[in-house]
């Protein structure tokens, strides 16, 4: 319901101006005059756009349900698996990228690559061109033009016209009939064609509407959620990066052992061989020997196999063509954590998580659009005005303007407020529970990554002398079986454990790592603090 609406409209002194079908028709009170007039001046003919603006109160910008804007992620889990009898390994250290961080775009158009690739340049590249970093940067930027149209309608609207009009009208269309005659006098019945400029700039202005500023707000608060969420994101790309990178080390770390495994298993077969030639062991031991040997090369061949696949994923996570034709350049050792208290580490990441600060910024968000869609019974108001000239051309022209003010209350919608606060109500619900658990999550990756972190450095200190008794059996066994005392059934096994020893130290190296990795993302300090938690060489 428009309640008020005041206009001024002025012009010179000899002019006054009514719009009615677009038409303006001056100089002229009477209708025998005015059909005479619009014969013989057509330059007084004028058109002209009425003020603009004054229209309904808006509307409230609902939001999306959820507040979570990513999709897919990383994350680093250390599975309990049983342990057996030739291996002490209980943790099984793992690396889950999903959806968009699974992709990049190229980086190489852009970041020249030399073929040797470090832990940092793989974050750095990653930082850039990863898809769910990326994602995010874009989603930003979009929630900053959304920002900057709710924030047009608070703001003026300024813009202006230049037209010119030939025209020739019909008055019996429009329902003008002659029932009388003037002597002397002949009385049209189409008027024209005459013509007339219209030059003028329009100006509107929203003076008070509270839901279009709530809208403002709302808008407001989800960008800013968006921009925690894009930081959350590098976040996440450290993370998948950073451990995808652990993984290679660990792979090659194992081809490595692998290598060594087989050389020894191919030194004991030779010896057999040997001893066999001066009758000092039987064909059992030979072909013992022999199928441990081919054992260990079908296991060189599936680890090489690994390390290749865990590369091209590598790849693909940080921009790089997706091939395994480059060289991991950095080397991760055992180096013990960093010294933090759980308590600290717990405050710490509910300060600086970001995806906990952006699902409180969800939740504000979502209270503004509430408040907007509240705020749609409340009256508005919006001033309005145009200035221009008119004519029949630029030397006989008039200048004109109109002022119009605009109070708007809402009266009855059909119960479009009312279902309007009912929907703000449920997303602002969701998003409430959404912020609670978050909150639990947080502190369930911190706890998380603490166990994650003491249970892989117990493990590396019992891989470490397991590796020795280990060697010290195999010592002892070769010895034997040198000295005729046993068969090499005993040597395979040593070599066995050793090999397996040797497995659980790499596996417990690359779990220490992904945890203190995990406990930098837990913390939200993965991408500023990396150096800091992860020692390289």
């Amino acid at each position: 319901m428009k309640l008020f609406r005041h206009t001024e409209r002025f012009g010179p002194p000899h002019m006054r101006t009514i719009r009615d079908y677009g038409i303006q028709i001056c100089g002229a009170v009477a209708l025998l005059s005015m059909a005479v007039a619009m014969m013989s001046t057509p330059a007084c003919a004028q058109l002209g756009a009425p003020a603009g603006g004054g229209g309904a109160t808006a509307q409230a910008t609902q939001l999306p349900l959820s507040g979570r804007t990513n999709q897919g992620g990383a994350a680093a889990t250390e599975t309990p698996v049983p342990g057996t009898n030739a291996s002490v390994n209980t943790l099984n250290p793992t690396v889950q990228v999903a959806g968009p961080y699974s992709g990049s775009a190229n980086s190489t158009a852009k970041m020249a690559f030399s073929g040797k690739l470090s832990l940092q340049e793989a974050v750095q590249r990653g930082l850039a061109y990863n898809l769910g970093a990326v994602g995010l940067t874009n989603t930003v930027s979009q929630s900053h033009a959304m920002t900057r149209i709710a924030r047009s309608a608070l703001m003026p609207n300024v813009g202006g016209y230049l037209s010119e009009t030939v025209e020739q009208t019909d008055l019996k269309a429009l329902g003008l009939r002659f029932n009388f005659s003037v002597p002397g006098v002949s009385i049209p019945t189409v008027v024209g064609p005459f013509n007339y400029f219209d030059l003028r700039a329009n100006l509107t202005q929203t003076v008070a509407d509270m839901t279009a500023l709530n809208n403002y707000r709302a808008a407001n608060e989800t960008l800013r959620a968006n921009q925690l969420s894009a930081q959350d994101a590098r976040e996440l790309v450290v993370l998948a990066v950073g451990g995808a990178y652990l993984q290679v080390i660990a792979a090659q770390a194992r081809v490595v052992a692998q290598q060594s495994d087989l050389e020894a298993a191919t030194r004991l077969y030779n010896q057999t061989k040997d001893m066999f030639t001066f009758g000092k062991v039987a064909q059992l031991d030979v072909n013992r020997s022999q199928v441990q040997m081919l054992t260990q090369q079908q296991r060189l061949i599936t680890l090489r196999d690994d390390v290749a696949k865990l590369k091209i994923n590598l790849a693909r996570l940080v921009g790089l063509p997706p091939n395994a034709d480059y060289q991991i350049s950095s080397d991760v050792p055992f180096e013990t954590a960093p010294a933090i208290a759980l308590d600290d580490a717990l405050k710490q990441a509910f300060t600086k998580r970001a995806d906990l600060q952006a699902a409180q910024a969800a939740v504000t968000a979502a209270e503004k659009a509430r408040t907007a869609a509240k705020d749609e019974h409340l009256p508005s108001l919006a001033v309005s005005g145009n200035y221009g000239v008119i004519g029949v051309n630029p030397a006989q022209s008039h200048g004109t303007f109109t002022a119009a003010a605009t109070l708007n209350v809402p009266i009855w919608n059909g119960g479009r407020t009312a279902g309007d606060i009912e929907e703000a109500d449920a997303t602002l619900a969701q998003r409430r529970a959404e912020l609670e658990d978050t909150k639990m999550q947080v502190e369930s990756d911190v706890r998380n990554a603490f166990l994650d972190l003491q249970a892989a450095k117990d493990q590396v200190d019992l891989a470490k002398k397991n590796i020795e008794l280990t060697q010290e059996t195999l010592r002892q066994t070769r010895e034997r079986f040198e000295a005729g005392a046993t068969t090499n059934v005993e040597v395979v096994q040593s070599q066995e454990s050793l090999a397996d020893a040797n497995l659980d130290y790499i596996n417990s190296v690359f779990a220490h790592n992904l945890a203190k990795l995990s406990l930098a993302r837990a913390m939200g300090r993965g991408a500023d603090s990396l150096e800091m938690f992860l020692k390289m060489q």
